[in-house]
C-alpha cells in the first residue's frame, strides 16, 4: 500500500516560514519520485516542487524558486518543503505525490497525501 502524510501546515503572516513534511514508506522513497503540488480555492492544482529518486535532482517551478526548497531525509523516510517569505498567493492545500518520473505536472502523479493547509494573511 501506497501511503503519504503531510504534515505541518498552518496559518502565518507574510514573511514567515513554514517547512511542510511528507512521510513516506522506505519502498516509496528508494523507487518514487516525491512532488508538492498546491491547489488554491477555484484555482487548478499546480506542481510547486519535486525531488528524484535516483540521484536527489530538484524542480521549482518559478513562482517559488529562492523561496522554497525541497529536501529528503532517507534516515527518517521523509521529504520536506522549507517555504521562506511566504506571500499570501502561497496559500492553498498542500499535497505530497510520488511517482516513477520527477515532474511538476501534477497529472502524472498515481499516489497522493490527504494535504495540509497553508494560510499566509496579514
Amino acid at each position: 500500500q501506497v501511503q503519504l502524510v503531510e504534515s505541518g501546515g498552518g496559518s502565518v503572516q507574510p514573511g514567515d516560514s513554514l517547512r511542510l513534511s511528507c512521510a513516506v514508506s522506505k519502498f516509496i522513497l528508494d523507487r518514487y519520485a516525491i512532488g508538492w503540488f498546491r491547489q488554491a480555492p477555484g484555482k487548478e492544482r499546480e506542481g510547486v516542487s519535486c525531488i528524484s529518486s535516483s540521484d536527489g535532482v530538484t524542480y521549482y517551478a518559478d513562482s517559488v524558486k529562492g523561496r522554497f526548497t525541497i529536501s529528503r531525509d532517507n534516515a527518517k523516510n521523509t521529504v520536506y518543503l522549507q517555504m521562506n517569505s511566504l506571500k499570501p498567493e502561497d496559500t492553498g492545500v498542500y499535497y505530497c505525490a510520488a511517482d516513477s518520473i520527477a515532474t511538476l505536472a501534477w497529472y502524472e502523479y498515481d499516489f497522493w497525501g490527504q494535504g495540509t493547509q497553508v494560510t499566509v494573511s496579514s
